[in-house]
Parts: C-alpha cells; sequence; structure tokens
C-alpha cells in the first residue's frame, strides 16, 4: 500500500482513509492517480462502484454528462 500511495502523489493516510471510508467523497484527480497506479481504467472502476451499490447512490450525485467539471 506504501508503494501505491506514494506513486499515486498521496500519502499513505490518505490512501487508508480512502480505504476506510473516512473520507467519503475523495477528489477526483487522487482517485484518478490511484486508479493510474493500479491499472484501471476510470471506466472501469465507475462501472463496479455502480455494479455494487446498484447505482442509486451515484445516479443521484452524478454530474451531468454535458457539464463541466470545475477544478
Amino acid at each position: 500500500m506504501l508503494a501505491i500511495a506514494l506513486d499515486a502523489g498521496v500519502s499513505p493516510e490518505t490512501l487508508r482513509k480512502i480505504e476506510s471510508g473516512r473520507v467519503a467523497t475523495p477528489a477526483f484527480p487522487t482517485i484518478a492517480a490511484i486508479a493510474d497506479v493500479l491499472g484501471l481504467s476510470l471506466d472501469a472502476l465507475w462501472s463496479e462502484i455502480n455494479r455494487s451499490d446498484g447505482g442509486d447512490r451515484l445516479a443521484r450525485s452524478a454530474p451531468d454528462p454535458g457539464e463541466r467539471l470545475a477544478m
């Protein structure tokens, strides 16, 4: 886990908090960096999240695909 966190540019404590759910909504760049280190596409990650919770929670909070994300 230490190598994954460092390769993604996040602290090991931040990664532990994300894994344990203590960070309920991690920043998109953080998730993108972790996914990249793990060799996961964001599309695959999104599909897995939607599949695992039925998509109900995310469907309510997901931005409109046509919207621009604020950075």
